[in-house]
């Protein structure tokens, strides 16, 4: 693990940042440039779809490493030699020459960019002082930052510029990265730490498998054999690992972590929390385009002021923390993403944009307000050599959460929109059959106004399940304990089950 003492300058921040933001953005800044890599690359759009797959799948089968690797070698170190391989990978990504030779490079892209969110929290968590508000602006930022760059770097260039552009971050934070010594933040290895091969198989090729499977069950059906294979494989391989991991003195992630019922209800709510995120963040796009007929950059602009307001509301979220209680402010986070998605059910095919932006600002303020706080509790009483573990596992569930989440509501929404669809066009309904609603501009012109309104009154279907999805997060949030976190990070005494002196509960980011 990492100790560090002292304020972060800009030179710091810049190295421990770059890592987690770049990673981000880049699992989605191809989504809008697939069309222009399919064309200029000859490749069909099932392959080209892969640059996407294979970078996920890919970060999701070296994760479960990231905390064996950080305490045996140091996480400042594992965190250098990540950003170095993914700075690398984007620079084979925009000079390839064909479909393969991207798909390889993206998956590259992945294995390099697994370990860089996780080392970067431990680096800045672990921390005495707070983290400067940019850097939650920067961190929350990442994922709506990845459609609108791509789409204005595809506008200008090609599509290579999404990733060289890559290069010149990665050189300056790697450049910056000795700086770290300087600032104090220094390794503290653990040679005990005993590699688990068996282990590592079971954990990484569960979430491949759960995530892959999860992210063809919308297209294919969840009971297909392109779908129920997959999922069903790992969801018993991350049984097995359950099983294995509980017996074992150094196993890849320490699941023993989750006894403590804190931590286990962090992760959860942080589960549902990633489940009312990404959900939103997948079907807004198809409302925007498919429904109302924007484009991807106008809709990657409506993205922007809820990753702002996330980084802003960060600072709150801890501020809630300190004065009035940890519970309070995560209660008031999901109470809010609740209340802001429930707005959503407002947006017609003919609502304005900056009205949708306004509304997922408000949920950009909840979302800030909650993941830190569970991040933190998660953390709270844990010793040093533990910090990586639960990260992996925080992680973890913020992956899962999401594929899975994602899969199981774009399923729902489409089988909403079947519905409404027949609903609305009765026995026409039936020569449209297989028609999506990104085919809503290929429908004759007679049905297209009241296609748009079934596909939005679906829309607003699924939208009704997620905020009963964020009203879970309520309820259950309302058993965390009230702990709060002072200035130093740590917890007054009675709040967490280790003592309120514990290294690992000196955690406070701005």
């Amino acid at each position: 693990m990492a100790r560090a003492t002292g304020g972060l300058g800009a030179a710091a921040t810049l190295a421990l940042l770059a890592g987690p933001l770049l990673s981000m953005v880049d699992s989605n800044v191809v989504n809008v440039a697939i069309p222009d890599i399919t064309r200029e690359l000859h490749g069909s759009l099932t392959s080209v779809q892969w640059t996407v797959s294979g970078y996920l799948l890919a970060l999701a089968a070296t994760l479960p490493a990231t905390s064996f690797l950080a305490k045996r070698l140091g996480t400042v170190r594992v965190y250098a030699v990540s950003l170095a391989g993914f700075t690398l990978a984007s620079v084979l990504c925009a000079f390839a020459q064909n479909i393969p030779e991207l798909v390889a490079a993206r998956a590259a892209q992945g294995v390099a960019a697994a370990p860089l969110v996780p080392l970067s929290m431990s680096l800045t968590l672990g921390r005495r002082d707070k983290i400067p508000t940019s850097a939650g602006i920067v961190l929350f930022l990442g994922p709506a930052l990845g459609p609108t760059v791509g789409g204005l770097l595809v506008a200008a260039w090609s599509w290579p510029a999404i990733f060289l552009v890559n290069a010149p971050i990665g050189l300056a934070a790697l450049a910056a990265l000795p700086v770290l010594r300087r600032r104090g933040i220094v390794d503290e290895r653990d040679p005990a730490a005993r590699f688990d091969p068996a282990g590592l198989l079971l954990l990484s090729g569960g979430l491949v498998l759960a995530i892959y499977g999860a992210g063809e069950g919308p297209t294919h059906g969840w009971g297909s054999a392109r779908s129920w294979p997959f999922w069903c494989a790992g969801v018993l391989l991350l049984c097995g690992y359950g099983w294995w991991a509980r017996g074992r003195e150094h196993p890849a992630v320490d699941l023993r972590l989750l006894r403590r019922a804190q931590s286990a209800l962090a992760v959860w709510l942080c589960t549902i929390t990633s489940v009312a995120m990404f959900s939103v963040l997948f079907l807004l796009p198809v409302l925007l385009q498919d429904i109302q007929g924007h484009g991807p950059l106008a809709s990657g602009l409506v993205l922007l002021p809820q990753g702002l307001v996330m980084g802003l509301s960060t600072r709150y979220g801890m501020t809630l923390g300190e004065r009035g209680g940890l519970r309070r402010g995560i209660v008031a986070g999901l109470v809010a993403i609740g209340a802001t998605t429930a707005l959503l059910l407002l947006v017609t095919v003919h609502t304005p944009l900056w009205i949708v932006s306004v509304i997922m600002a408000g949920r950009g303020l909840g979302i800030g307000l909650v993941i830190q706080p569970l991040l933190l509790a998660m953390l709270a009483g844990l010793s040093p050599g533990q910090l990586a573990d639960a990260n992996t596992l925080f992680n973890v569930g913020q992956r899962l959460g999401g594929s899975i989440g994602v899969g199981l509501l774009a399923t729902f929404f489409t089988l909403r929109v079947t519905v409404r669809v027949r609903d609305a066009l009765g026995p026409a309904a039936s020569r449209l059959r297989g028609m999506s609603t990104g085919s809503l501009a290929s429908a004759p012109q007679s049905v297209r106004p009241r296609l748009a309104d079934a596909a939005a009154a679906g829309f607003h279907d699924t939208i009704w399940l997620g905020v009963g999805i964020a009203a879970v997060g309520v309820l259950c949030a309302l058993f965390l304990r009230p702990a709060v976190f002072a200035g130093s990070g740590q917890a007054r005494a009675g709040d967490t089950e280790e003592p309120a002196t514990a290294p690992g509960a000196q955690v406070a980011t701005g």
